[in-house]
């Protein structure tokens, strides 16, 4: 994995990079930061193939903008219910990498040495029209994804 560093947090890495390291590392976890709304409507990543569930923690809550301020903490209790340690591999995605990122970052100051953005996030930049999921992202780069 030629992860870029992020100098607070392990850095970034494309979705397919995320993909090859939560195939082959079972202790490798991917977390969704997006809001609920997004799950609904935009779709989510499919990890089930590889034996893994996907953690869905919102970074903040439609509407607000504001970060929820117990996300590290609630992260926490979830990684550890699961068996999670602090070393493993944890790949943040949202939209297109930003507030990942911010929750990479964060879960780093927690101890949590292995925390990678996943640059391009979910759905990516937009395009020259306008619309997302086509130019980068877990979507662009064909990885699977459902719907509801």
């Amino acid at each position: 994995m030629s992860a870029t560093s992020g100098g607070d947090y392990a850095g970034d890495v494309s979705a397919s990079e995320a993909w090859e390291v939560l195939a082959r590392d079972p202790a490798a976890t991917l977390i969704d930061v997006r809001t609920k709304a997004e799950w609904a409507y935009v779709g989510l990543p499919a990890i089930e193939s590889l034996g893994k569930s996907l953690v869905m923690l919102e970074w903040h809550s439609f509407p607000s903008t504001g970060v929820d301020p117990e996300f590290t903490g609630k992260l926490a209790s979830i990684l550890e219910e699961r068996g999670v340690r602090r070393d493993a591999p944890l790949f943040f995605i949202c939209r297109s990498g930003s507030r990942s990122r911010s929750a990479a970052v964060a879960m780093s100051k927690e101890g949590y040495s292995k925390a990678y953005n996943v640059a391009g996030g979910f759905e990516g930049p937009l395009d020259k029209n306008g619309h997302r999921g086509t130019t980068a992202g877990w979507k662009a780069e064909g990885l699977p994804w459902v719907q509801s």
